[in-house]
């Protein structure tokens, strides 16, 4: 049961991550309460991906390599 819940709990992060990047392109988007509260979820866990990896030529890739980390944890719970 518990292994079910964390399953959906990253399921979940992994699409806030998505929609976070996608809205991070548009900046009438990152003006909205929703995609506020939505960084206000997915940061923490940026935040320590970007310590590590810094942009390259502008481009922020800790939502992919996230969204990778999420990905392998699924794979190691099934």
């Amino acid at each position: 049961m518990i292994i079910k819940l964390v399953k959906v709990f990253i399921q979940l992060l992994i699409l806030l991550t998505f929609i976070h990047a996608l809205g991070s392109w548009f900046p009438e988007v990152r003006r909205s309460k929703i995609y506020w509260y939505i960084d206000w979820i997915v940061s923490p866990f940026l935040e320590p991906i970007r310590k590590v990896v810094k942009p390259i030529n502008g481009i922020d890739f800790s939502p992919l390599i996230l969204i990778l980390i999420l990905s392998i944890l699924l794979r190691i719970l099934r």
